[in-house]
């Protein structure tokens, strides 16, 4: 008898267990007014390889090659500080494109979370701090993956970390993804400023240079009466 009613509490407690665990897989979509189901869950379309991302940032580089950023506590808390958000990682894979010993630019690989889940791409940054191209390695989301075409990720290139890099600031949104959107921005923002404190400030330039530059001409507009 206690026997029957250990197994049939255990029996009781497992099923639980699986109730509770699919309840906490279930995701709702305010878009969508129902939760998503499990193949839009499952969802995950793999466009690049990190080494075919990196070269189309660096079609013409002799050489790519790939470094690995370990951020101390200090260096996380000032780029957390400088883009505005806090994020758990503090390893980040970064592809170098070099000519001759010549570095072409920085393409440093992003995981940020979408509207449910991560999406991976990568950011590339040329020598005076500037986006030269975002491409979408991963996609997992049901809804939003045009945030991977060019008519939408063009607005990136050119990009510094001076500029707001939002919606409704100097990013277009596209309707449907607003979240992919958001999430992006703050990738390409928070890359900016990584490869500013991690590669560029070192050699005197980035933001250290540009300030200097900013104040130098700001000096002389002031004295010439501009």
């Amino acid at each position: 008898m206690r026997l029957r009613r250990s197994l049939f509490i255990t029996l009781v407690l497992l099923l639980a267990v699986v109730v509770c665990h699919a309840h906490a897989e279930r995701i709702w979509d305010d878009e969508l007014n129902r939760y998503l189901t499990p193949e839009e869950m499952g969802q995950e379309d793999v466009y690049l390889t990190p080494e075919q991302a990196a070269k189309l940032m660096f079609p013409d580089s002799e050489t790519i090659r790939r470094d690995i950023i370990q951020l101390t506590p200090a260096q996380k808390a000032t780029i957390e500080q400088r883009i505005g958000w806090r994020f758990p990682e503090t390893t980040f894979d970064v592809y170098i494109g070099e000519t001759k010993g010549r570095i072409d630019g920085w393409a440093v690989i992003q995981n940020t979370i979408g509207k449910h889940k991560p999406m991976t791409y990568m950011v590339g940054i040329d020598p005076d701090g500037e986006v030269i191209g975002v491409e979408v390695l991963v996609y997992r989301e049901s809804r939003g993956s045009e945030v991977r075409t060019k008519r939408f990720n063009y607005q990136y290139e050119g990009k510094t970390v001076y500029d707001p890099i939002r919606i409704n600031r100097d990013i277009i949104n596209i309707s449907g993804a607003t979240m992919s959107v958001r999430s992006m921005s703050a990738g390409v923002k928070r890359a900016l400023v990584i490869v500013d404190e991690i590669y560029l400030k070192p050699m005197g330039r980035g933001s250290t240079l540009n300030a200097a530059k900013r104040e130098e001409k700001g000096l002389l507009e002031t004295l010439l009466g501009f």
